[in-house]
């Protein structure tokens, strides 16, 4: 009978111990979660979306370094335009005697 309750006793101590270690590893991804949450509304609180408008004679029209094209316009009433490279308009139109491109980027303040 001793042997039966020592070795119930023995079978349950570790799964205590077990659910111990759960919560301890529960509390630090909380916090750990919680820091990176402050850490992340912070920067998100900073960031700023910068842009510029470009244009050039032509069909063809280039964003400054790290800036991308979120639009782009065409002279001579055409409206058919497209961007290359990841940062330059392309107005599709022949004889195209300007090109403007709206350039944004995320910035920090």
């Amino acid at each position: 009978m001793k042997a039966a309750v020592f070795l119930l006793l023995a079978l349950m101590m570790p799964a205590r111990h077990t659910d111990a270690q759960c919560n301890i590893d529960s509390m630090v991804d909380l916090k750990v979660q919680a820091a990176v949450s402050s850490i992340l509304s912070a920067t998100l609180a900073k960031a700023k979306l910068l842009c510029q408008d470009v244009s050039a004679r032509g069909a063809l029209v280039s964003c400054p370094a790290g800036y991308k094209p979120t639009g782009c316009a065409c002279g001579m009433g055409c409206g058919s335009w497209d961007i290359h490279t990841d940062s330059t308009c392309h107005c599709q139109c022949a004889g195209i005697d300007w090109t403007a491109a709206r350039c944004c980027k995320i910035g920090l303040e």
